[in-house]
């Protein structure tokens, strides 16, 4: 990857005030998830309009469209799942683009679902609405180690080959003792896709962001048996993803996109009425619509998901570390090594630093 920006010089002028944007309209990609909440806010709550930037918002429903968009420059940046910009730097499963998380946009918020039949098969129950025990994923993954039949292998889901989902599941079923080559079959489907294809019986199980998972529980249509925060507690899920020649070209507009989730974010933390606000734009038709009915107010680290949004936005590569430790062996497979460098220019703090002068800080 090419040098990244090292100080602050291109984004902030003699005087300590914010160039402007080289652009004045741009559009950012999402996925309908709730971690996409800090590109709503910013969007729906005029923070990125304070920045001086006229931001739209392009629903994706499959990260592998998302991705594309962005490489080809048909999106200026867009939510993506924290290894995506490692991925396509990388060029794994496509073209190599160097790419790069500016920053955090969620920390964990994932959930394991099973089908009503596996879940009473492996004794999993929910209790006051909750999934089960969740200090009971590893029984439940031995017990489900040993609901398999011979000749039978069960199809679960996850997002993108590339994801803390596929990670997770992978995790899970390693709790269990069991053979991800010969006991299951693992199928990458959108995120909107997996209530109803679970439902249809297309597959058995899943792993995915809220609010999928708890919405498939209250459909009764599968049954939480784990989650990403106890499988991986805290870990970066999603982040805001731009190419390397973008940020070179525009840094000025990455910094006022920066200043805007940051404000987004204090908003969030902040404000009484911010989670019921957020959730409110969440559920517009251009958003998630009707997939967050079941939802009393944004659930921000509460069960079953417990998302973390707004919470960290500055990206450090010591955070990523535990998600490239188990990345290493799918690159391994592909016969492909990860050089420290790479990894470092993804996950560089230097274009947030640059957009919010929080030098070696630990807050949004």
């Amino acid at each position: 990857m090419s040098p990244s920006l090292s100080s602050d010089a291109a984004s902030t002028s003699r005087t300590g005030a914010p160039h402007p944007p080289e652009l004045a309209s741009l559009t950012l990609g999402f996925v309908p998830l709730l971690d996409a909440a800090l590109l709503i806010i910013a969007r729906e709550g005029g923070f990125f309009a304070v920045q001086g930037v006229e931001v739209s918002l392009s629903r994706e429903n499959a990260w592998s469209t998302l991705r594309d968009k962005v490489a080809a420059g048909l999106l200026d940046g867009a939510q993506m799942l924290a290894p995506m910009p490692l991925a396509m730097s990388l060029g794994l499963s496509r073209a190599p683009c160097d790419t790069l998380a500016a920053a955090v946009l969620s920390r964990q918020g994932n959930t394991l679902v099973l089908s009503r039949r596996l879940a009473d098969a492996v004794g999993a129950s929910v209790d006051n609405g909750e999934p089960g025990a969740f200090g009971a994923a590893s029984e439940l993954a031995r017990r489900f180690k040993a609901s398999l039949k011979e000749g039978t292998r069960p199809r679960l889901a996850m997002v993108y080959p590339y994801s803390c989902q596929h990670l997770l599941l992978r995790d899970w079923l390693a709790r269990g003792d069991i053979d991800v080559d010969s006991e299951v079959e693992l199928v990458a489907l959108p995120p909107p896709r997996m209530v109803d294809a679970l439902r249809e019986g297309e597959i058995d199980g899943f792993c995915v962001g809220e609010p999928w998972g708890s919405l498939a529980q209250h459909r009764q249509v599968g049954r939480v048996v784990a989650s990403g925060a106890e499988l991986m507690p805290a870990h970066p899920e999603k982040v805001l993803g731009v190419t390397a020649s973008w940020a070179r070209r525009y840094p000025n507009t990455l910094s006022a996109l920066l200043r805007a989730l940051q404000a987004a974010a204090l908003w969030l933390d902040k404000a009484p009425e911010a989670r019921r606000q957020t959730l409110a734009w969440l559920a517009l038709p251009p958003y998630l619509d009707e997939a967050v009915g079941h939802l009393d107010e944004l659930p921000l680290e509460a069960a079953p998901g417990y998302p973390c949004i707004g919470e960290r936005l500055r990206p450090l590569t010591a955070d990523f570390e535990g998600l490239i430790q188990r990345l290493s062996p799918l690159l391994e497979a592909r016969g492909r090594q990860l050089d420290t460098a790479t990894l470092e220019e993804c996950y560089s703090a230097v274009h947030y630093d640059a957009a919010t002068h929080q030098y070696g800080a630990d807050t949004p």
